[in-house]
């Protein structure tokens, strides 16, 4: 890659690393596993670079990239004790106005979003970013009809998760 490539990447990427660290936090329930997946992701959209031809925002691609890569090592089977261990959510710093002043239900919350599909939690995360259909189903790789299907099923699940809790 040139220097001029390397300038651009790197002006694209640090304006954007803070929705890096949110998928990290969800995929993740420590420090290092938070680091090892930030780093990959990082790895992996540096290499996917060149590919980017600029048919959507850069976010939106590098949603796609983060995802699909935390996804993927998610699914790893010596990644497996990610999935199973017991997580402390109220480290994570999204915000949601709903629960700002309740910890309780905060961390029930994350709690359960942590408990959602590998895909359920993308949907949950993005609408709380409150990220467009649109952009949603152009991130996943469906329709935006289809995004708001599988959105629509996430916030029920998630609801019975909370209200199980």
């Amino acid at each position: 890659m040139s220097t001029e490539q390397e300038k651009t990447f790197v002006n694209f990427f640090k304006p954007n690393q803070r929705l890096i660290h949110k998928i990290c936090k969800i995929y993740t329930n420590n420090a290092e596993d938070h680091e090892d997946l930030f780093q990959e992701i990082t790895i992996q959209l540096w290499k996917s670079f060149p590919g980017f031809k600029g048919d959507s925002k850069f976010s939106t691609w590098m949603y796609r990239v983060a995802l699909n890569t935390a996804i993927t090592l998610f699914r790893n089977p010596r990644r497996k004790m990610m999935q199973e261990a017991e997580v402390d959510m109220s480290s994570l710093s999204i915000e949601y106005e709903a629960y700002e002043d309740d910890e309780h239900k905060l961390k029930k919350m994350y709690q359960a979003i942590y408990e959602l599909s590998d895909i359920e939690k993308a949907l949950i995360m993005m609408y709380l970013e409150d990220k467009p259909y649109r952009e949603i189903g152009e991130i996943l790789g469906i329709t935006e009809g289809n995004a708001r299907v599988k959105m629509n099923r996430a916030k029920n699940n998630l609801k019975g998760k909370i209200s199980t809790k």
